[in-house]
């Protein structure tokens, strides 16, 4: 298994992508966001990755004055957002939410992950920053 503590972010998705897997073949769909969120936490902690659960980041404004706070889901390892669905599909939102959580906290990478369809849904997300 890849090494989630190497800071290769590549990793650190697989590690999370297979935990999310066997999360998923165990309870299947069904469950709130928060009963997988939970199991998707308490199953990288015991994998020794570090997670952030609701985890609070500051929204700044181009000129740097703060606007307020948004609320991602998961922090792993402290340069990945991971935002935990359960619906029937992912949706243009979801990934819109994503995108916009990653360019307020000034992070490049992302998982959105949808335990709630009959298949897994995981998708990563590089947010690039053009200068």
């Amino acid at each position: 298994m890849a090494d989630p503590h190497s800071g290769n972010i590549l990793a650190l998705c697989d590690v999370i992508r297979t935990t999310s897997f066997d999360i998923h073949k165990y309870l299947r769909s069904g469950f709130t966001e928060r009963i997988y969120e939970n199991a998707l936490v308490h199953r990288l902690r015991q994998k020794g990755v570090v997670v952030e659960q609701q985890q609070q980041m500051k929204v700044f404004d181009e000129d740097g004055t703060q606007l307020g706070l948004l609320t991602a889901d998961l922090f792993v390892n402290r340069q990945l957002i991971c935002e935990i669905k359960s619906c029937n599909t992912l949706v243009d939102a979801h990934t819109a939410q994503l995108l916009g959580y990653l360019r307020a906290a000034r992070l490049e990478h992302g998982l959105l992950i949808n335990f709630g369809a009959p298949k897994l849904q995981i998708r990563k997300y590089i947010l690039t920053q053009m200068t």
